[in-house]
């Protein structure tokens, strides 16, 4: 399975080669190579109001996927412990596939975040962890969509859509302005359920190297090695800015 393309996706936008999503990639790495040097010279832009709206855009496309990956895997009853990819043409299978599809799509979108970073001259935060991140999410899911768009993945989808409402509901409120830091408290804890949404998603495709399980070997390997290195930089990050910047 993992040797060949599904036929269902690979006409869909960005699917069927490796070339448009590297050259997306590309660009953004310019992006953060020279877009700091560009900027010295110019005055740092608020964008208060683009702020708002893309961050509530992106709470209701990750409400949006999540629901499309709870209902459809409830609906076509999805085993969390071992699912294989539903290949066929059913409505079930086309939209766990279409869902997996947005998913990736989002992480095309999510590429504004550095956009909008660098725009307002807040190039510190954008660290190796922010753009190791955004980067490998684009080829991680590039690669999902195109050989096994649903099955196990819905599982990473699922997770990450959900904690994705909280976090841009989040930067919607910090794009309000200083009178809103007094309601954001609760930073901390939505990087402590980042690492448990790490964990969870490792338990999950560690088990399946265990068991017996028609999905691939190699894609819930790559998910678990991946997973840790985003755990290791997570934890990292958790303990800079919440042990010891406190100490």
């Amino acid at each position: 399975v993992f040797c060949f393309s599904d036929p269902r996706t690979d006409p869909w936008p960005l699917v069927y080669s490796p070339l448009p999503v590297t050259l997306v990639f590309t660009s953004y790495l310019f992006m953060v190579a020279l877009g700091p040097s560009c900027m010295r010279q110019r005055r740092r832009l608020e964008l208060r109001a683009p702020l708002l709206a893309y961050n509530l855009a992106m709470v209701a496309l990750s409400s949006y996927m999540f629901y499309e990956f709870l209902v459809t895997s409830v609906l076509a009853n999805y085993s969390y412990l071992c699912q294989p990819v539903d290949y066929s043409r059913s409505e079930l299978g086309m939209r766990m596939a279409r869902v997996c599809w947005w998913f990736f799509f989002s992480k095309v979108i999510e590429l504004l975040d550095t956009v909008f970073l660098i725009l307002r001259k807040k190039q510190e935060q954008v660290t190796f962890l922010h753009v190791y991140h955004h980067g490998s999410m684009l080829f991680n899911w590039w690669s999902g969509v195109k050989y096994v768009p649903g099955g196990q993945a819905f599982f990473v989808g699922m997770l990450n859509s959900f904690l994705h409402i909280f976090m841009y509901g989040y930067y919607a409120l910090a794009s309000l302005g200083p009178r809103m830091r007094r309601h954001l408290w609760w930073k901390r804890y939505l990087t402590i359920l980042q690492l448990c949404q790490f964990v969870a998603i490792a338990a999950h495709s560690s088990y399946n190297l265990f068991t017996e399980c028609p999905f691939p070997d190699g894609f819930n390997t790559a998910v678990f090695l991946y997973i840790l290195s985003l755990l290791a930089l997570f934890l990292h990050f958790y303990y800079q800015t919440y042990i010891r910047g406190k100490q």
